[in-house]
């Protein structure tokens, strides 16, 4: 058995219109000078406090907590005016065959609050998809890998048959910190040379390539166990 994990944000759906414009608005309200769209996205990922701690960058006058309600408040305006996400492209059709296969379990971990969660599965049609969903509401920020641990005793998976898919190094840093296998996508928000520097085993440029990559990686140390 294969338990695949994926991240949400930049590897099942393409939100960063909505994380930028919200974060500017965030910023606008306070008063406070906001960053580059990659400064920005540099932190999606992280849940919400973390984000705003790295984009203080030390600062004691940078009001973080007021920040994080502020985003909620604009994220969750923007979202209510716009069409969901969209999904990549393949995203949700290899989703829906993986979910078919007797011999893998989907999970989901991601920096999103459950809410934000139900609303992309829900406008996606895909309440029922997986197996064990992992949120910022349930576990410390990645790359913490409370929420790698958590899915897998939820099903009853071992670390050499989990594999984390993702596009961010908090995502392949946490998949490590598990003792999972960290697959890594070029297609969200963080560059390739990042997801290597923090420990991918793999990286795949389309989401076609998912599936043989994640049971290549399991093959592979199911092979070194033997």
């Amino acid at each position: 058995m294969t338990l695949v994990l994926f991240d949400c944000d930049g590897t099942l759906v393409d939100s960063q219109h909505l994380i930028v414009a919200a974060m500017r608005d965030a910023h606008a309200a306070r008063g406070v000078e906001p960053p580059s769209r990659e400064r920005i996205l540099s932190v999606v990922g992280l849940s919400l406090p973390e984000a705003f701690a790295v984009l203080a960058a030390g600062d004691a006058a940078y009001p973080i907590e007021a920040m994080v309600d502020a985003y909620r408040t604009a994220f969750t305006r923007l979202r209510d005016s716009e069409p969901p996400e969209p999904m990549f492209p393949a995203a949700r059709e290899v989703l829906d065959a993986l979910r078919q296969r007797d011999d893998v379990i989907l999970g989901m971990v991601t920096g999103k609050a459950r809410r934000g969660v139900a609303r992309v599965l829900a406008a996606h049609r895909m309440e029922d998809w997986f197996a064990t969903i992992q949120t910022a509401d349930d576990a410390p920020s990645k790359p913490h890998p409370a929420m790698v641990l958590q899915a897998m005793a939820e099903v009853g998976a071992g670390p050499q048959e989990t594999v984390v898919v993702g596009d961010t190094s908090f995502d392949m840093a946490m998949a490590c910190a598990a003792g999972a296998s960290a697959l890594g996508v070029s297609w969200g928000y963080h560059p390739i040379e990042e997801l290597s520097r923090a420990g991918a085993h793999i990286l795949v440029h389309r989401f076609e390539e998912v599936p043989d990559a994640a049971f290549g990686l399991v093959a592979r140390r199911g092979a070194v166990s033997a």
